[in-house]
């Protein structure tokens, strides 16, 4: 006999009929002559019930009483195929439950190590590989594949290339104290930081670019917002000015939460994520913010009741306290403008006429969840790039190709990249970015 197999998203589209679902056992309750399965197959959480009168009136007492007691003693994460009509239940947040008519084990599962009661977050992290099949970590997963598909959605729309810049390279785009070293048949290369450098030879090349991988950072941080392998995104593009470069941010972000609105709705309400407060970012102008007047502000109000950072001077760089702040003064995404020279990478653009600053911007989330893009315009002047890289004491022999760039048709050019852990942090609510990558690899961890 054959099955109508679907996922339970897809059940809306069968009330009334009868559907087999492959799933797994989450929960269970109930007594007597009724069971509640709380079933998941990766696409959502459904409600079974199974009824026993219904079992024996269906297979005969005796089937029918093995088959429903067969239903009363799975254990948590047993997979099965359930079978059932589908009907609507305005009770259930999900608006819909399954009246079960049969059920088939695959796989028993014992002594499941994760069960309802609360876990301390390292036996979690020990078992990230189980971990990832609870519901609020299942909804973490689903906003991050919302950003990735808005991701190359937004970039389609607007005139981008996807462009692979190399992970192994033999030079550093930025602070080389932060690399990953390895040994490349006898020379030294390193874990890409950034896809940057090489997606400029792209931006020239094909004018409108972006990669998206697995970058890594040596930074021997342990705070909630750092890991050592994450996945960024970086756009470059030629012609464009450092306000249109903005403008272009601010879309692609904007994109990025209505994404996850359109795409992942039932994730949010799992994460309990306030979807109007998304709303109100899309809906309003981001804020910007030249460096100096930021300063200002931050003087302006570090003795208020309600601050807790440290003094800052102008020249010194922005600590998560900061960024807090000044995002949450505002009360909408921040990009702070025209940072100090001094603290910022060597390819920034100076701003006409103050080289002590660079025409480069850092995008700041609200709620506490702080920096989320950097980007630049980038210096397209052979002789300034040069003149940089020698008041650094940098070795030019390794970013011949770099500079190459601005000897053969150079044009303004700029661009930037997003975090993906960052932002899917920031759009489901979560408090560490741990959460926000399958098997995070952080200072002290790189299992399971």
């Amino acid at each position: 006999m054959s099955r109508k197999l679907v996922t339970i998203n897809q059940v809306s589209q069968h009330v009334g009929e009868e559907v087999t679902i492959g799933a797994w056992v989450a929960n269970k309750s109930g007594k007597g002559k009724i069971a509640f399965l709380q079933l998941r197959d990766g696409t959502a959480f459904f409600q079974a019930v199974a009824f026993k009168p219904n079992f024996i009136e269906t297979f005969g007492e005796e089937e029918g009483t093995a088959k429903f007691d067969t239903i009363k003693r799975l254990s948590q994460e047993t997979s099965v195929y359930v079978t059932g009509i589908v009907k609507e239940d305005e009770r259930s947040k999900f608006g819909y439950e399954l009246d079960v008519t049969n059920l088939e084990v695959i796989g028993e599962s014992t002594d499941y190590p994760i069960t309802p009661k609360e876990h301390g977050t390292d036996f979690l992290m020990d078992n990230r590989h189980l971990w990832l099949r609870s519901r609020k970590q299942m909804a973490i997963q689903q906003v991050r594949n919302a950003i990735i598909y808005a991701t190359y959605e937004f970039f389609e729309k607007n005139g981008f290339i996807k462009f692979d810049s190399p992970i192994l390279s033999g030079n550093a785009a930025e602070d080389s104290t932060e690399l990953f070293e390895t040994d490349y048949f006898g020379q030294p290369a390193f874990l890409s930081q950034s896809g940057q450098l090489y997606l400029e030879a792209g931006a020239m090349a094909l004018g409108r670019v972006f990669d998206f991988g697995p970058v890594f950072r040596a930074e021997k941080s342990k705070t909630r917002r750092h890991l050592t392998e994450f996945w960024m995104m970086d756009a470059e593009y030629s012609f464009l000015t450092h306000e249109e470069s903005l403008d272009l941010q601010e879309a692609y972000v904007k994109a990025l939460i209505q994404g996850v609105i359109d795409r992942a709705p039932q994730a949010l309400e799992t994460l309990e994520r306030d979807v109007e407060l998304l709303k109100s970012y899309i809906d309003q102008p981001f804020k910007r913010v030249p460096y100096d007047e930021a300063i200002d502000l931050l003087q302006a109000h570090e003795n208020d009741e309600d601050t807790d950072y440290e003094h800052l001077e102008h020249g010194d760089d922005f600590g998560s306290p900061h960024e807090t702040w000044i995002s949450n003064y505002f009360g909408v995404p921040t990009f702070v403008v025209n940072y100090p020279a001094s603290f910022k990478a060597f390819y920034m653009k100076p701003v006409p006429g103050n080289p002590e600053r660079v025409l480069c911007a850092d995008l700041l989330a609200p709620e506490g969840y702080g920096e989320i893009i950097g980007g630049s315009m980038r210096e397209d002047n052979y002789d300034a790039l040069v003149a940089k890289m020698d008041e650094l004491g940098m070795d030019k022999t390794e970013y011949e190709f770099y500079l190459d760039l601005r000897k053969y048709g150079s044009v303004p050019h700029g661009g930037f990249g997003i975090g993906i852990e960052r932002m899917v942090t920031f759009v489901a609510g979560t408090k560490h970015i741990r959460e926000a990558i399958p098997f995070p690899r952080m200072l002290h961890r790189i299992k399971p």
